[in-house]
């Protein structure tokens, strides 16, 4: 057991600052990639950058984030939770402030990606020493107060970034992340206690860096693909080493005596559903988040603070259904609720199908509302459903492996579905452009319409506007698709072994401790 656990709790005040820090710099997380996506018009205007560039805006913080998650869970556990958080804490926080001065798309890039390895060590350590703080009902009620604080990043972090663009430039949308971080981290260093597992083992270094580097491996070749095709030599090596990568990564999962992702848990019914519920978001919200912004922004021409004010119907919802979804618990399972949800979502998407470029912007936020309605469903449970993966002596490592299930699909995700909206967009395209149509169809995805005008010289802007609403509202028809299927999986992983797989899970992690 941690150090903490065999010690008098400590006074109730104290609990509540540190919940208070943690919290604050969660609400910062959802920022830095809500944020850059309303201001990427503005940044390409400013910085330039061809679209893989600009792709890489959203894409580095969101590699780096998700693939550290469980790296930075296990040094937690080793080297000491306060430590990681505070060291984490003060890096993201001096990369967002770089990030604000930075004059080339390249150095921000690079930036973006640093500022993802500090959030993955303030986020794991953080809900690590969390966990050590609380017990019982009042981990459950703390963890959903972080949720919450999540939530309100999410929600309202398109529109606070779309007023800050509008009156100070791109580069303030950096300055209430910094805020955020700025309060958290003093706080966090008067009160927070040290912890760590005594039970920890050295750091599963070649998983780490096979992970790592697959995921970064296959992100970058399908980034690269839109425009280079998937034939490119550079690509097809590139995916061959993420495949070769992965299967080193099982691997060493299979013979290290700590590892980071214990494979065997993956005969457990009940695991497999908490990962693809973890994952749903990705498709069926995640990506809109970022993609909506872009084609509103850029595309239709709104104004940064009119797209921001739309999105709260996405994403508003999170703020208060999460905890509907708990007390339902009462009378459904977690496994019909989450799949209930995800069907809902998929309604949403559909519906927001049949919304074309230029569409009013209150009729668009009622498919928005119901995509957010439904993703607030599982959003509420997920967290409380994944606390059976493993013991609480490895809390670090249980937040790595959902978190980053959760956000390298995020990552993931992104990466794939605006591969296909750049296919779909190429091929609505007319013929006959050769690289000037897959030059405009990346710009376009982008949210740059001037330059895939100027690619497609013959086509007005209308008409340019028109066949990438058609290719986006394919691409909806896909998500809605895939968010059907994982919702049946989820319903039937999750029912699968109800009673015992908790115990089972615990019982298989424990025996790798």
């Amino acid at each position: 057991m941690d150090k903490i656990a065999l010690e008098k709790p400590r006074p109730l005040a104290t609990r509540l600052v540190i919940l208070f820090a943690i919290c604050c710099s969660s609400a910062a997380m959802p920022l830095t990639f809500t944020g850059p996506a309303v201001a990427l018009p503005a940044i390409s205007r400013t910085l330039g950058g061809d679209p893989s560039a600009l792709a890489w805006v959203t894409n580095a913080f969101m590699l780096t984030f998700g693939s550290t998650l469980m790296v930075f869970g296990a040094l937690a556990d080793t080297y000491g939770r306060k430590r990681v958080y505070l060291l984490g804490l003060g890096a993201f926080g001096l990369f967002s402030a770089a990030l604000a001065f930075t004059p080339t798309i390249a150095l921000f890039d690079v930036l973006r990606a640093l500022q993802g390895f500090g959030a993955a060590a303030a986020f794991a350590s953080g809900m690590a020493s969390l966990a050590q703080e609380f017990s019982g009902t009042a981990r459950m009620r703390a963890f959903s107060l972080v949720g919450a604080s999540f939530g309100v990043g999410l929600a309202f972090g398109p529109i606070a970034s779309g007023m800050m663009i509008q009156a100070l430039g791109w580069p303030a949308i950096f300055a209430l992340v910094v805020g955020l971080a700025g309060i958290a981290l003093p706080l966090a260093a008067l009160f927070l206690h040290e912890t760590r597992n005594p039970e920890a083992s050295s750091l599963d270094w070649m998983g780490a860096v096979s992970f790592t580097l697959a995921l970064t491996l296959f992100t970058y070749a399908v980034l690269r693909a839109p425009g280079q095709g998937w034939s490119d030599p550079v690509v097809i090596l590139a995916l061959l080493g993420a495949a070769l990568l992965m299967l080193a990564f099982y691997r060493v999962e299979r013979s290290v005596k700590q590892p980071m992702l214990d494979p065997t848990l993956f005969r457990y019914p009940r695991f497999v559903g908490v990962q693809l519920l973890a994952a749903a978001p990705a498709y069926a919200f995640v990506v809109l988040l970022v993609l909506l912004p872009v084609r509103f922004v850029g595309i239709e021409g709104m104004d940064e603070v009119a797209a921001g004010k739309l999105m709260i119907a996405l994403s508003g919802p999170l703020l208060l259904l999460p905890i509907l979804a708990g007390m339902l618990t009462r009378w459904l399972s977690a496994a019909a609720i989450c799949s209930i949800g995800l069907l809902i979502s998929a309604m949403g998407l559909f519906w927001l199908s049949r919304m074309p470029i230029g569409t009013r912007a209150w009729d668009i936020s009622w498919p928005l509302l119901l995509i957010g309605i439904g993703i607030s469903l599982p959003w509420g449970l997920m967290d409380g459903l994944a606390v059976s993966v493993v013991p609480k002596e490895r809390a670090g490592m249980a937040t790595g492996i959902f978190s980053t299930t959760r956000v390298a699909g995020e990552g993931v995700a992104l990466a794939i579905v605006t591969a296909i909206l750049s296919a779909l967009t190429q091929h609505s395209l007319p013929e006959g452009s050769g690289m000037h149509t897959a030059m405009a169809a990346q710009r376009l995805v982008t949210g740059d319409l001037a330059g895939a005008a100027t690619a497609l010289r013959l086509m007005s802007e209308a008409a340019i506007t028109q066949r990438y609403g058609e290719a986006f509202s394919a691409l909806l028809l896909i998500l809605g698709s895939v968010t059907i299927v994982t919702a049946i999986f989820v319903m039937l992983f999750l029912r699968k072994d109800d009673g015992n797989s908790s115990d089972d899970l615990a019982e298989c992690s424990a025996a790798h401790v």
